[in-house]
């Protein structure tokens, strides 16, 4: 029986939307769904509600929850991964808390920053773990990561792990949506064109019928920058670079230089930057919980339309050669050509019986290609830091992080990474 396992299946509400649109796929019917998470109440939670969802939806597919990640992993064709280490409490408290002493403040800390740092720092450990016990005894497995900071940990899973893995995040997925909403323009017909890096690909391209649709965007945007709205980081980017990125305000507000400055405290006010933004959402989500829990986890007519996640979309394409083109996180192999061969870049992908097959790019704008190597310097950084344990190539990333340099000395950079090393404990290895 084939095998689809889901390693952080207790996070329910995503296992039923990846899960349950695999259960809605014809041709994933006969396939095992393994389920595996360190939390064994809320593993049983999921496993309650995906044995729901296959009593009303009439699914073939076999739900097995497991204890041992590697009997978990064994045999497995398909892996998709949604873990978060450390949680909200104590680590992504100690992300926000310990960088605020320091007078610098953040909104979602996941992905680049000192939070993302040191995010990183304590997952790719445990990643490395899951890419050994791939190797042995699923090692032609194809692992779908969810989790962030996704461009490093799809590269550490790719390069140090040996692991074929493409990373999966929404942003691509939403960009025209949204911005297209805002705007209140029509969405039929649009042809787009997205590359760039995680969390700051690009809007490269965007057409109707072969009329270039930019310069009425910008128009609009330009209007609307005149009152207050959730977007306006990502409208002022654009105005001042040319071209629109993926992922939204709040995040890209901390990968650059220019919105979170205590020095100038009105630019808070003026682009509407919701500071401290995930420990709110973290804080929601756990009191929704408590509520929410009883719906989805006992519902015995509990019910699924299959979701715009990738993943069964993947499955579905190599399983019956049917292409679908997504959004992936891959290794840049000469993809996008000013960007480090290093890097992890986010590019359109083809997928079918052959697997996940990015796409030739060429050459960014170069203002877009100079934006995302100021990302890509602390990303290269702290996947170097990972594999040496030395604590300068921590204050290497921090010091390159465009929000930390804007902001800290680097004396207090310094001082801030050792603060970070000391509250993470042994959530972190031991750098020297």
């Amino acid at each position: 029986m084939p095998k689809l396992t889901f390693i952080g299946a207790g996070s329910s509400v995503f296992a039923k939307n990846v899960l349950g649109d695999a259960m809605m796929t014809p041709a994933l019917q006969d396939f095992e769904l393994a389920l595996y998470d360190i939390n064994p109440e809320r593993l049983q939670d999921s496993e309650n509600m995906l044995n729901n969802l296959k009593a009303t939806s009439g699914s073939t597919c076999r739900i097995v929850s497991y204890s041992d990640r590697r009997e978990a992993l064994r045999g497995a064709k398909y892996i998709v991964n949604a873990i978060q280490v450390g949680g909200y409490d104590p680590c992504t408290i100690t992300d926000f808390e310990i960088p605020k002493k320091f007078g610098l403040r953040q909104t979602i800390a996941d992905t680049l920053g000192i939070g993302g740092i040191f995010r990183n720092l304590r997952t790719i450990p445990v990643m490395l773990d899951f890419a050994r016990d791939i190797q042995d005894v699923c090692p032609d497995a194809l692992f779908m990561n969810y989790t962030n900071p996704m461009a490093v940990l799809t590269n550490v899973m790719n390069t140090d792990g040996g692991v074929n893995t493409v990373g999966l995040c929404h942003s691509v997925q939403a960009c025209i949506p949204h911005l297209f909403r805002a705007l209140d323009i029509d969405q039929e017909g649009v042809q787009a064109k997205i590359a760039g890096i995680n969390h700051m690909a690009w809007l490269l391209e965007v057409t109707r019928d072969g009329v270039d649709l930019y310069p009425e965007i910008k128009r609009l945007a330009a209007e609307k920058q005149k009152e207050k709205h959730n977007d306006m980081v990502r409208f002022e980017l654009m105005l001042r670079f040319g071209y629109y990125v993926t992922e939204s305000s709040e995040h890209n507000a901390e990968y650059h230089p220019y919105f979170i400055k205590r020095n100038y405290p009105e630019l808070i006010e003026r682009f509407n930057i919701p500071l401290d933004e995930y420990p709110r959402r973290c804080v929601n989500q756990i009191e929704r919980w408590k509520t929410m829990r009883e719906e989805l986890v006992n519902d015995k007519n509990l019910v699924h339309n299959r979701s715009n996640e990738y993943a069964s979309r993947i499955m579905e394409a190599i399983e019956t050669n049917n292409p679908f083109r997504i959004g992936g996180n891959v290794m840049n192999t000469g993809l996008i050509t000013n960007l480090p061969k290093e890097a992890c870049v986010e590019v359109t992908c083809l997928v079918d019986r052959n697997g996940v097959t990015p796409t030739y790019v060429g050459d960014l704008p170069p203002q877009l290609a100079a934006l995302n190597r100021t990302n890509i310097n602390t990303q290269l950084l702290t996947i170097e830091a990972a594999r040496t344990l030395k604590k300068d190539h921590i204050y290497h990333a921090a010091l390159l992080d465009p929000h930390t340099s804007a902001e800290l000395s680097i004396d207090d950079t310094i001082a801030l990474c050792d603060a970070m090393i000391e509250a993470h404990g042994d959530w972190l290895p031991k750098f020297q």
